[in-house]
């Protein structure tokens, strides 16, 4: 089962980075309101939505429309938001499940689900505004870091959070990209090269920012979250992962605004190998928990 929601997932990020081909892209961006708009798919924006409402599909028998919540004001994690949706409409079996009827569907940003459909729409926006064949050339060509997300972010038009989720998934550097809020770790990806370090702790939703860290400094004044401030300074890559690899690695925290959530990065050029592949379960536990959250910064 575990092996069987892997694969789909991984399937369902192809398709996306298909769907960017078969409609004509060849660098970033991607415009996903450009591919609903050769589907007769009308977008809309919406701003009297309930909080944490990111977007909704709406079907009228054959007719199919998008309306995305305006309420985050982030482009990326507008763009995300259609994306997710244009996923439930290219994928196979998805209207079927989600809306085989009239009506609407609706998708909630944040939200934790452990719904298969769901985890695979996230998964095709991220390969469809973010094809490894065109991120990965602009990626090699930056250092690790914040800049480089920013760079990237702004070419691919794409929010903070997703834009360093899918570098720490395509960097040749040792990277971790971990979300949290206040003390607590929301989700965490981590790259090959820092994947190879050995006995390192798999940092898991729930797991506590670790004291004496950057971060945890950083998140006891959430001012300076809101304020979308930054810091950073040099750490052991042990004090965050474990393991039994003493090495000096970067952290760097970014305050995510109204969010109310911190990026953190970890990373080093030198650190680790490249090329090494997750165990299975690991990597079902990164597909189906990390991605769920949506992209709104």
């Amino acid at each position: 089962m575990r092996q069987n929601l892997a694969f789909r997932l991984k399937m369902a990020k192809q398709k996306g980075e298909l769907c960017a081909r078969e409609h004509g892209f060849t660098a970033l961006a991607v415009d996903p309101f450009a591919i609903a708009a050769k589907h007769d798919i009308e977008v809309g924006a919406k701003a009297d939505v309930s909080e944490g409402v990111s977007g909704m599909l709406l079907r009228h028998g054959n007719a199919f429309g998008i309306l995305y919540s305006t309420f985050i004001t982030s482009e990326g994690f507008q763009r995300f938001s259609v994306a997710h949706e244009l996923a439930h409409y290219f994928l196979e079996g998805h209207v079927d499940h989600v809306l085989p009827e009239d009506g609407m569907h609706v998708s909630e940003a944040g939200f934790t689900s452990g719904n298969p459909y769901e985890l695979e729409a996230d998964q095709f926006a991220a390969g469809l505004l973010m094809p490894s064949e065109f991120f990965k050339p602009a990626l090699r060509r930056r250092p690790a870091g914040f800049a480089t997300i920013e760079a990237l972010s702004s070419l691919a038009h794409t929010s903070l959070t997703a834009t360093a989720i899918r570098c720490a998934e395509l960097s040749d550097d040792a990277l971790a990209a971990i979300i949290s809020t206040g003390p607590t770790v929301d989700f965490c990806f981590l790259s090959d090269a820092i994947k190879s370090l050995p006995q390192l702790t798999w940092i898991r939703k729930g797991t506590p920012v670790p004291a004496d860290t950057v971060t945890a400094r950083f998140n006891a004044s959430r001012q300076r979250v809101l304020s979308a401030e930054r810091d950073a300074d040099d750490i052991d890559v042990t004090t965050w992962l474990g393991g039994n690899q003493h090495a000096k690695v970067t952290e760097e925290a970014i305050g995510l605004g109204g969010y109310g959530k911190t990026l953190t990065l970890l990373y080093s050029e030198t650190l680790g190998q490249s090329g090494v592949d997750p165990s299975d379960e690991d990597e079902e536990q990164d597909l189906a928990e990390k991605w769920t959250p949506r992209f709104r910064r």
